[in-house]
């Protein structure tokens, strides 16, 4: 989903010690797995001191290891993610609807949601074939590169999608990815046309992917249901006929409960 504006909160109820361990666990990503508090210190805007105070509680509270000069994540930490996937309203009525679109079509189904310039995928529905593709829950991909993300910013104003255009980066994944803010622009410009977004090979050469906003019943956007599939599955254009009906029929049939 897109991020809804915080309310305005009194200061002086706020932990900022938690914000900055919460910083501390973000700062950790697969260009920095292993850290010296320095290190950590810097990425996220806090002295040495500091910094290693917060990852020696980590250590503590078993979120994270050292061996006395770096530190890294244990997978004790997914339990903040699984508690967001246990206790959030939203994956568990998508579920079953995912579940009939991946046996209708037989292809991979997914829920995803915009955190800000990344799409992560919330829930999966594999595909009946014993080769499965797309991505895993928790992935967190650039929202340039997949159709969940056109599909969402397809229901943002002109000027909340320039605010994000400015500051997104447009990394190059394969040949065909586009990395112009420009061309890019033109994407979500169809995507709010046509109501679905379409991805050729823009991430992974030889696949592809069909998304389609999903909207509560006060037309607010609160994520994208998708499909990934193999490019050479549906020679010249034909998953539009045979994938998008059923994306639009779940996309309809959720709007009416959220």
């Amino acid at each position: 989903m897109t991020r809804t504006p915080r309310p305005d909160i009194d200061r002086s109820l706020l932990i900022e010690g938690l914000g900055k361990g919460l910083r501390v666990i973000e700062s950790f990503t697969d260009d920095h797995p292993r850290m010296t508090a320095t290190e950590a210190g810097q990425r996220t805007g806090l002295t040495r001191t500091a910094a290693r105070r917060y990852l020696m509680s980590l250590v503590h509270y078993g979120y994270a290891d050292t061996d006395g000069k770096h530190y890294w994540l244990l997978p004790s930490v997914l339990r903040l993610g699984q508690s967001y996937l246990e206790a959030a309203r939203l994956p568990r009525l998508v579920q079953p609807f995912l579940q009939r679109l991946s046996m209708q079509t037989g292809e991979t189904a997914n829920l995803s949601v915009l955190d800000g310039h990344d799409v992560v995928y919330l829930v999966r529905s594999n595909s009946p074939r014993i080769i499965s593709i797309g991505f895993q829950v928790g992935s967190r991909v650039p929202a340039h590169g997949v159709s969940p993300g056109a599909a969402v910013l397809a229901t943002l104003d002109e000027p909340a999608l320039d605010a994000w255009l400015a500051t997104h980066d447009f990394g190059r994944f394969t040949t065909h990815t586009i990395t112009d803010a420009e061309r890019f622009r033109a994407v979500v410009a169809q995507a709010r046309q046509l109501g679905y977004g379409l991805t050729e090979q823009q991430v992974d050469l030889g696949l592809c992917g069909l998304a389609v906003a999903l909207t509560d019943r006060k037309g607010r956007c609160a994520g994208a249901l998708s499909m990934t599939f193999q490019a050479h599955a549906y020679p010249e254009g034909s998953a539009l006929q045979r994938l998008l009906p059923a994306l639009q029929e779940a996309a309809q049939a959720l709007r009416a409960i959220l």
